[in-house]
């Protein structure tokens, strides 16, 4: 009487072929280099380039008044409203009001 043995050979290659192809499918979209990642960068890219243009948009106004306060070009009402600011310089005609 000869028995025949099951085949598990084809059932642990698929089992294993399987297992493998589920890992690169989770690898590919929550993985270190996965498409939730690449999303996340993108977003963050984004949020950083606002930043940049903010910072941009200050530095040009600081350039600016430091270039209307410079020796080369004195702009008075600037120059009064530092004054006014930093010091609290207010002329003896005026009403302050806090």
């Amino acid at each position: 009487m000869n028995k025949k043995r099951p085949a598990f050979g084809p059932v642990i290659f698929y089992a294993i072929t399987s297992t493998f192809g589920a890992y690169l499918t989770f690898a590919a979209v929550q993985g270190e280099y996965g498409l939730f990642r690449r999303i996340q960068i993108e977003a963050d890219a984004e949020q950083l380039r606002e930043e940049r243009d903010r910072l941009a948009l200050q530095l040009a106004e600081i350039e600016n008044r430091t270039h209307r306060l410079s020796d080369n070009f004195l702009d008075l009402d600037l120059l009064d409203e530092q004054a006014r600011e930093v010091l609290g310089y207010v002329r003896r005609d005026e009403i302050v009001l806090r």
